[in-house]
């Protein structure tokens, strides 16, 4: 039920594989399974499930630009979006962020079959490496995330509601992405100010 569920939703977004389809039910069905002890959702049925934690996700990392990126995923939680983004990239190297230490215990069961995972069990301001190719998140507030934006990431691709990005975030946004699946849902992408004000004396430099 989950496969074909998530085949219907994702009709005209994209098209998985076999093994990408049993690699993402594998991960629901732990999801489930662990959620009934830890919190780490509280949707239950399984049509929001699919729409809102696996089509968002897929949806997000369909849209990543093209390359082997390193992704940092800020607040996984129960892995998303960087779960399926890994599952749909095997290209780029993602690093699931999540300081909740149970959280990050189904984190490391759920991934152990993809290599290009990998955990760390911290808070946002504590990561001593990167700055990542990308930062992803969702259901993570802009509050929350301020620390880490300009400190970890070169750009950040946010799933949000229909609420703006605020001014001190520091980023310069493209216009956002609605998700299709009518929710007043939002992929937001963007770089820190500080980047797109180099861009024009770059492209003089070289020109």
């Amino acid at each position: 039920m989950f496969r074909e569920l998530l085949r219907q939703r994702l009709s005209g977004t994209a098209s998985l594989t076999a093994p990408q389809l049993r690699a993402l039910e594998g991960h629901y069905q732990l999801l489930v399974r662990w959620n009934r002890i830890l919190n780490l959702t509280s949707i239950e049925d399984l049509a929001e499930v699919v729409e809102r934690h696996y089509c968002e996700s897929v949806f997000l990392a369909v849209h990543l630009p093209a390359g082997a990126l390193r992704v940092a995923d800020l607040g996984s939680g129960g892995g998303f979006p960087g779960v399926p983004l890994a599952i749909l990239r095997p290209d780029c190297s993602v690093t699931l962020v999540e300081s909740h230490r149970r959280k990050a215990v189904f984190l490391r069961e759920s991934s152990r079959g993809l290599a290009n995972v990998r955990v760390l069990p911290t808070r946002f301001e504590d990561v001593a490496e990167g700055p990542f190719d990308r930062l992803v998140s969702r259901a993570v507030s802009y509050k929350d995330l301020r620390p880490a934006l300009q400190k970890l990431g070169h750009a950040a691709d946010l799933l949000t509601g229909e609420e703006m990005p605020p001014a001190d975030l520091g980023f310069m946004w493209e216009a956002p992405i609605l998700l299709p699946w009518g929710r007043s849902r939002f992929l937001r992408s963007g770089v820190p100010r500080e980047t797109q004000a180099r861009v024009p004396r770059e492209t003089a430099e070289t020109a």
